[in-house]
């Protein structure tokens, strides 16, 4: 009875190994055949087109993305600092501080010492600026710039010619009432007062500065 149920055995291997064999061949067959289709196919695209050649590479046009132009950003803060610190022309210094004929002035706190001190040319003129012909929006860009720069260059006494008036209109100094209202709008100058003969006298004024 055992040896019945053997040779079942053996001859249900035999029949399972002998399906796989032909389910193999089957697959092989199958995959020959596809290749032969595709090689079969791609002959065919290829007798039809025939011989191809690149295109001449020749007057190729060359595309380059134009960028947007870089933003300046310092000249932005340079700018956005210019108008916080812009002079108005409305501003008198009559209606705040009190200054002598001379066209003396000190902030308050500073002694009278220091106006003392810069009529009799205690500190030396370091550098100056003169508006000489400039119109009144010209002259008060140029008067922040100038005292924009003296600060970051650690200045403390300049002077500003502001002219006398003689080649204004009607011979009235039109700058110089509106140099020193100016001044006095800034918080880095802390007295000025009218230059020396030799400096300019009533067309300039000399302007101490506060230490940085």
């Amino acid at each position: 009875m055992a040896t019945f149920k053997d040779f079942a055995s053996l001859k249900s291997l035999s029949k399972e190994l002998k399906q796989k064999e032909e389910a193999r061949k089957a697959e092989d067959a199958e995959r020959k055949r596809k290749e032969e289709e595709a090689r079969r196919e791609a002959d065919l695209f290829r007798r039809s087109i025939g011989d191809v050649k690149p295109l001449a590479s020749h007057n190729k046009a060359s595309h380059t993305p134009t960028l947007p132009p870089p933003i300046a950003r310092q000249r932005e803060a340079d700018e956005q600092a210019a108008l916080q610190e812009s002079l108005s022309d409305e501003f008198s210094i009559e209606t705040l501080m009190e200054s002598d004929e001379a066209l003396s002035y000190a902030r308050p706190g500073i002694g009278s010492d220091v106006l003392r001190k810069l009529r009799r040319g205690h500190w030396i003129i370091q550098s100056h600026l003169d508006l000489h012909g400039m119109r009144t929006d010209e002259a008060r860009e140029a008067l922040a710039e100038f005292l924009r720069d003296a600060g970051k260059r650690g200045l403390r006494c300049v002077r500003i010619v502001h002219g006398k008036g003689l080649g204004s209109v009607n011979k009235k100094p039109v700058l110089k009432n509106k140099v020193r209202n100016w001044l006095v709008q800034k918080d880095e100058v802390i007295a000025f007062c009218q230059a020396t003969p030799p400096e300019g006298g009533a067309g300039a004024l000399v302007v101490l500065l506060r230490a940085q």
